[in-house]
């Protein structure tokens, strides 16, 4: 299951954005480091469901399939605020920097009205710099890598006599989910591909750092509370330094006040979409009708959507490239061998076969693995065809084994 990790300053928005996407009830306060541990939870992304293409009524197992949306869970985690020097340990920074290793990517939140100062503390809209504070988070970060290669280097010098130097590169930064394609990559990008690793200076390693962190931690900036004063502004800031790209506008408040208004009853709303209806406007108190109108016109008017959920697909799809790829046992009902209909749906990565599909269901399936049926068409798929997102794909295996989605 793909991990996310929540990074940022204090009181920028993270915990709550974390409440948001999987409703849990952390405790939120304006206070510094209000979360002192890191909070593990399940959030959902989302898209088109095959369903409606096909023409069937599924039956989801390993997911959930809300008005023809497919949300699929992922892991989510809650990182509480880094300080400066977070990477020598100060303020519990290794431990918070070790749940940063276990994600494949990450969300860093930041106040984009400028209302924290470089103390995580509350002040006023416009007095605090979103792009420095980004900055700093991520120099965090990579000195904490360039940390750990240090401690290492007498280790990775003595094995590279009968090993790769970007093997044991690699194996010193496993701990972070690093491939050894990652390494290689890096080297490249700062040409230190030729030089002897033991001649490296603390500015060759945290060059290396710094080119490796998005390579292995793809990031989306959310630039949170956007309704507040100077968010546009420095929406534009965080835009022209980190390009379009990588920064979405977001209110993690207004997503969290909709999913617990939809939970309790009052309003119908699916993560995402643009717009939500109000089921009995006379159930609502003064206060209610005042947030809902509120979020109309300051958030969903101006941006459409809260941001939360796209900012989830985007690290998924688009930073991640992963295809949501559905195996089904009968291909003419699309079901597996109970009868279920589309029940399970697998988050492959942009490059798999079928035969990874196959080992992502089970490792049976891929040892007796043979071939694989575009189940839409029912032709025999190519030895070597790439999986593409909403692809739908029975396994033929040895022993003519039913799929069953684990």
């Amino acid at each position: 299951m793909l991990t996310f990790a929540i990074i940022g300053k204090t009181n920028v928005g993270k915990t709550t954005l974390f409440n948001a996407a999987t409703l849990l009830d952390e405790k939120i306060s304006n206070y510094p480091f209000t979360t002192t541990e890191p909070n593990h939870g399940i959030a959902y992304i989302s898209d088109l469901c095959v369903c409606r293409e096909l023409g069937v009524e599924d039956d989801p197992v390993n997911s959930t399939c809300l008005d023809g949306w497919r949300y699929v869970p992922v892991k989510i985690i809650d990182v509480p605020g880094l300080v400066k020097d977070a990477w020598r340990g100060k303020g519990l920074g290794n431990k918070f920097l070790s749940a940063i290793g276990q994600a494949d990517a990450l969300i860093h939140v930041v106040d984009a009205s400028g209302s924290i100062d470089e103390n995580g503390k509350i002040s006023q809209p416009g007095s605090g710099n979103p792009v420095q504070d980004v900055m700093n988070i991520e120099m965090e970060i990579e000195l904490w890598i360039s940390h750990i290669i240090d401690r290492n280097k007498p280790n990775i010098i003595r094995d590279s006599v009968n090993s790769s130097f970007e093997e044991e590169l690699n194996n010193a930064l496993t701990g972070i989910k690093t491939r050894p394609g990652h390494i290689v990559q890096a080297l490249e990008v700062s040409e230190l591909t030729e030089k002897p690793f033991h001649e490296w200076t603390p500015e060759d390693t945290l060059e290396f750092s710094h080119r490796l962190l998005p390579i292995i931690k793809p990031t989306l900036i959310m630039a949170n509370k956007m309704d507040l004063p100077t968010a546009e502004e420095n929406l534009e800031k965080l835009n022209d330094y980190y390009s379009h790209s990588l920064v979405a506008a977001c209110s993690a408040e207004a997503e969290l006040a909709l999913r617990r208004a939809d939970k309790s009853g009052l309003i119908r709303y699916s993560p995402g979409q643009e717009t939500f209806k109000v089921i009995d406007e006379e159930r609502l108190t003064l206060d209610q009708r005042k947030a809902i109108q509120y979020i109309e016109e300051k958030i969903m008017y101006k941006y459409m959507r809260t941001g939360i959920q796209q900012a989830l697909n985007t690290l998924a799809f688009k930073l991640l490239r992963r295809n949501m790829v559905y195996p089904v046992s009968n291909e003419e009902k699309f079901s597996d061998g109970d009868g279920n209909v589309l029940p399970d749906v697998h988050l492959m990565e942009n490059d798999d076969q079928p035969i990874d599909l196959a080992r992502t269901v089970h490792t049976r399936l891929a040892d007796n693995f043979i071939l694989a049926i575009d189940a839409r068409t029912g032709l025999r798929l190519p030895k070597d065809y790439t999986l593409r997102h909403r692809d739908v794909v029975k396994i033929m295996t040895q022993k003519r084994l039913q799929v069953k989605s684990s």
